[in-house]
This record gives structure tokens, C-alpha cells and sequence, in this order.
């Protein structure tokens, strides 16, 4: 029988070997991709989009958190935003008048996610208590204004770190968690109809941060990680991943689907955001920024959206930037960090609501502004 020791220079072998070959595989890939979208649109004579100042401005500042703003979701259809923050409050908010239609206290204030459903008549949040909890906004509320809940998804064993309910279902949703896992659940019963990920060798090796469905194939999400991964899941085949991207060197923090369903943006703690062929699994662009000249480190990316164009992409980062970058030509177009009325802390969410004509960022600021564009309606 082989001694502790013997196992261990095994394993060390073992894994100097398939990183060299995950090494040699990258340099392949690397000479097979003669290009990148930059590279192939200048050949073509296209040129950045120009944005003036007042092209992109904040019209309305939602004021009402009292703790850092964490997360924030869009209803498909009506005006209306839903925002958790470490307060342990869901607010949903009319975003044409700033009005507050619902202020519900959480029972576990550590909320990470929460997501509208695509009738827009329920939301659903979850964090640190390893729960998505459900709630009707029609329920009758309490004498403190508050709604109870309607229903509470239990099962994963780590935390919630994001949620998305299946588009045009009102009874599916995506949870992604702490525990490696994402979870596809029925919410009229409660349960989990399916796992991704966990036991099976496809599934990702540490926590999930993020998830994104693919509009255009409901069957199709991809998922974000902390082992630098993108893993592309069809919900009818939860035992393997159909698969995994490499590039990044740091957690991935968002991920999302470009509007053709094609393709998908990440962003993570590398700093970079980058487009990846869904198909292919080869990375198209990477959108990096220069290091800040205080301290040479790159901000990293918390989150990011795509125009219903594809052209633009938006990208929140820790140290308040959120930068407006040309998808094309990897260029940034446009910083609402150094626009009047910006956030004055880590840009920790954001989203495009669904016609695509207002941009909605949440942070640290504990505040949450929408942003309307007055121009480039053709571009967005």
C-alpha cells in the first residue's frame, strides 16, 4: 500500500501534468485564433461610436436604502425596478416618478440577488441564509406595510448568489449558489426539478457567482465562478455541463447573454470583461482597462449588461467607475463615473431596462440612479 507521502508526489505529478497540457491547450487555441472582433472590424473601417456628455444622463436618483445596495432587477414589461441591499430590504420602485410601491423587510437581511418574474407580480431574493424566497406583491400586507412570504426554496447548502426566473415562465426559476451548484426549481411546489453541477466532474469546483438564461434558447444558461470558469447548461441535461470556457484569472462575477443568444459578456475580479463564442468556446474580445495610477491595481468588474444592440457594453467596477465600452472596437466610448450626479461608491449592480431606453446602477452609496439616453437610440 502506497505511504501518504508516495500519494502526494502521485497528486503533485498528476497535477503539474495536466497543467501543462491545460498550458499547451491554451497556446493552441491561442495560435488557431488569427483574430479578435477589434482586429477584424478596423479592417472593415468601422470606427468608435461617439458619445457627447449629454447623450447619457442621469435623470432620477432612488433614494431610500439605508445600507449598501447590492443587487437590482428590471420588470419586463412596466417601469419598475426591485433593489436589495444590506438594509435586509427589497424596495420596488416606479422608476418614471422614483415613487416606492413596496418596502419589504427581509427575515434574513443578508440578501445577495433578486429578480422580477416575467409577469412582474412577484420578486424573489436570496443570500446568505442559503434560501430564494418568493414574495406575491398583490399579498395583503401587514400593519407595517409588510408582505409575507409566499414561498421559500430550500435545498442548496451554501449561499444564494443569484436567481433569474426562466423568461415567459412564471413558475421557473435559476438559483446559483456557494455550494458549487445551480439549482432549476418549480416555484408553485417548492421543488427542485433539477441540480447542475455538485457531484457530476462537469460541474464547477467552487462557488457560483452568477448565472445568466439565454433569451433566445430558455434551454440554454451559462454560469460564472469563482474557479474562473464559464460553464454553458442545457436545463434538460443537468448530469454535465455542454461547456466550459477558460480565460479568465480571477472570480467571475456576471455573466451575460449578448441579445443574439450567440454569444455571452463576462466580467470578474481579473479586471477584464470579456465576449465569448457560445458554440465555438472561443473568447472574442477581452475589455481591459489600464491599472489606477494611485495604486497600479486593476478595479475589479461587478457587473455588466449589454445594449439591445449588442454594440455597447456596460460594466459597473469596485472603485465607482462604470465604463460604456464600444463592443466592436473594445474601446471606451463613454465613463459615468466622471459624469455629473455619479455614484460615490463601488458600483456593486446594474441593468438595461427592457426597451433599452434607461440604464438603472446600484452601490455602496446605498443610493441607485437611472440613466436615459437622449441620443444613439439607433447604436442602443
Amino acid at each position: 500500500m502506497a505511504s501518504v507521502a508516495e500519494l502526494k508526489e502521485k497528486h503533485a505529478a498528476a497535477t503539474a501534468s495536466v497543467n501543462s497540457l491545460r498550458e499547451r491547450l491554451r497556446q493552441r487555441r491561442q495560435m488557431l485564433l488569427d483574430t479578435d472582433v477589434e482586429r477584424y472590424s478596423r479592417t472593415q473601417g468601422r470606427t468608435p461610436v461617439s458619445f457627447n456628455p449629454t447623450d447619457l444622463v442621469c435623470c432620477r436618483t432612488l433614494q431610500g436604502h439605508s445600507g449598501k445596495v447590492y443587487s437590482l432587477d428590471w420588470t419586463p414589461e412596466k417601469n419598475w425596478i426591485v433593489s436589495a441591499s444590506q438594509d435586509g430590504r427589497l424596495i420596488v420602485w416606479n422608476a418614471l416618478t422614483s415613487q416606492k410601491t413596496h418596502a419589504i423587510k427581509l427575515h434574513c437581511p443578508w440578501v445577495m440577488t433578486c429578480a422580477f418574474a416575467p409577469n412582474g407580480q412577484s420578486v424573489a431574493c436570496g443570500g446568505l441564509d442559503s434560501a430564494c424566497s418568493i414574495f406575491n406583491l398583490n399579498s395583503q400586507a401587514d400593519r407595517d406595510g409588510n408582505i409575507p412570504v409566499s414561498r421559500i426554496l430550500t435545498g442548496h447548502k451554501g449561499y444564494v448568489s443569484s436567481c433569474q426566473y426562466v423568461p415567459d415562465q412564471e413558475t421557473r426559476l435559476i438559483t446559483s449558489s456557494g455550494d458549487q451548484t445551480c439549482v432549476l426549481w418549480d416555484v408553485t411546489t417548492g421543488q427542485r426539478i433539477s441540480i447542475f453541477g455538485g457531484e457530476f466532474p462537469s460541474g464547477h469546483t467552487a462557488d457560483v457567482l452568477s448565472l445568466s438564461i439565454n433569451s433566445s434558447n430558455t434551454n440554454m444558461f451559462v454560469s460564472g465562478s469563482c474557479d474562473a470558469t464559464v460553464r454553458l447548461w442545457d436545463i434538460r441535461i443537468a448530469s454535465r455541463a455542454v461547456r466550459t470556457y477558460h480565460g479568465h484569472e480571477g472570480d467571475i462575477n456576471s455573466v451575460k447573454f449578448f441579445p443574439d443568444g450567440q454569444r455571452f459578456g463576462t466580467g470578474s475580479d481579473d479586471g477584464t470583461c470579456r465576449l465569448f463564442d457560445m458554440r465555438t468556446g472561443h473568447q472574442l474580445q477581452v475589455y481591459s482597462r489600464e491599472p489606477d495610477r494611485n495604486d497600479n491595481e486593476l478595479p475589479t468588474v461587478t457587473s455588466i449588461a449589454f445594449s439591445i444592440s449588442g454594440r455597447l457594453l456596460f460594466a459597473g467596477y469596485s472603485n465607482g467607475d462604470c465604463y460604456v465600452w464600444d463592443t466592436l472596437l473594445a474601446e471606451v466610448v463613454l465613463n459615468l463615473g466622471n459624469l455629473q450626479n455619479s455614484h460615490e461608491g463601488r458600483i456593486s449592480c446594474l441593468g438595461l431596462s427592457s426597451d433599452g431606453s434607461a440604464l438603472c446602477t446600484g452601490s455602496w452609496d446605498k443610493n441607485l440612479k437611472i440613466w436615459a439616453f437622449s441620443g444613439h437610440r439607433k447604436i442602443v
